[in-house]
């Protein structure tokens, strides 16, 4: 998603149902999301048949023959991607071991801060990453969206899901919170690099304009630290990408910890991103989802998180805005 001074909200896109009846009926939607810190393979997509899957000629030769696909993730945003039981779970990791049965290959996930994925892109660590990244016009342009200067060569996006942001709090305690216009003058805590973090940046400055106090914003490398920042009273709001902001409410303290305020704001399509330079990657990416929605494998993934209101109905390349 592109940072927006006056955040629009999902309604406004038609990208997603409204997040207030989404968020009544407990429903998750999708998302948001290195210094390289540990690694994990995700054993799911063992299975697939190598050269006899029907996609693998479309894969790049080195993958042929490593059998693997090396993705940058990060591994702390249930429930998109995290792990349990010492596994890596989630929604990304099960579209990804679907993706796999059709390429016949194996998706190898890699865990690291989310702010750095792109570098280790652009420093073939992986092949792609795929961590609930939105897919934005500043993301595949290499443009930083806070300068507004081309600091990358920017990469391309497979889009396999669409999702907003979300503002959550304590529950019960909501210090007169109710939408990104009441956040002036308030502490906020978001996970650095991602769109709630522009968000919050671009906001903050309408408050400035408007004569009214700056927003806190502080930034932690994941999600949880956001959360256990919230908990302890540091900050009086969290945003995130709204089926994490879900999944957070409804399961940290059983459900009493937080509660969703608002509406979500600035849905738009996740993508898996791939290096410019890396179209044959890109296409197989693209076969290999089209292929699962087709035959409906990705359809049973949006249906065991619950976040089928965010689901796609085809593949597209830089679908973003």
């Amino acid at each position: 998603m592109t940072a927006s001074t006056t955040p629009r909200t999902a309604a406004a896109r038609s990208r997603l149902a409204a997040a207030g009846a989404i968020a009544v009926a407990g429903a998750l939607l999708l998302t948001g999301c290195g210094d390289q810190r540990d690694k994990t393979g995700n054993e799911a997509g063992q299975s697939a048949q190598g050269s006899k899957a029907p996609l693998f000629d479309k894969l790049p030769k080195k993958i042929q023959d490593s059998g693997v696909i090396k993705v940058g993730s990060d591994i702390a945003y249930p429930p998109v991607e995290f792990k349990k039981d010492g596994k890596v779970v989630g929604i990304d990791p099960d579209i990804a071991a679907a993706m796999g049965k059709e390429l016949g290959v194996r998706f190898e996930f890699n865990n690291g801060t989310f702010d750095a994925l792109v570098t280790g892109l652009r420093s073939k660590r992986y092949d792609m990453a795929m961590s609930a990244m939105t897919d934005t016009k500043d993301r595949q342009q290499g443009v930083d969206s806070k300068t507004g200067k081309k600091v990358g060569e920017g990469v391309d996006f497979v889009d396999y899901f669409n999702a907003g942001v979300s503002l959550y709090t304590k529950k019960g305690d909501t210090k007169g919170i109710g939408g990104w216009e009441d956040l002036c003058g308030k502490k906020v805590a978001v996970q650095r690099g991602t769109v709630s973090d522009d968000l919050a940046k671009s906001q903050s400055e309408k408050c400035e304009k408007d004569d009214k106090d700056k927003i806190s914003i502080e930034a932690f490398d994941t999600d949880l630290e956001a959360q256990t920042r919230l908990k302890a009273g540091g900050v009086e709001a969290v945003s995130s990408d709204f089926p994490v902001a879900a999944y957070a409410v409804k399961t940290s303290g059983g459900g009493n910890d937080f509660e969703v305020v608002g509406d979500q704001v600035e849905a738009a399509p996740y993508g898996i991103a791939v290096g410019k330079e890396n179209t044959q990657l890109r296409d197989a990416l693209k076969a290999a989802l089209d292929a699962i929605i087709k035959n409906g494998t990705y359809d049973k993934v949006m249906k065991t998180w619950g976040v089928e209101a965010g689901a796609v109905k085809e593949a597209k390349v830089n679908g973003g805005s």
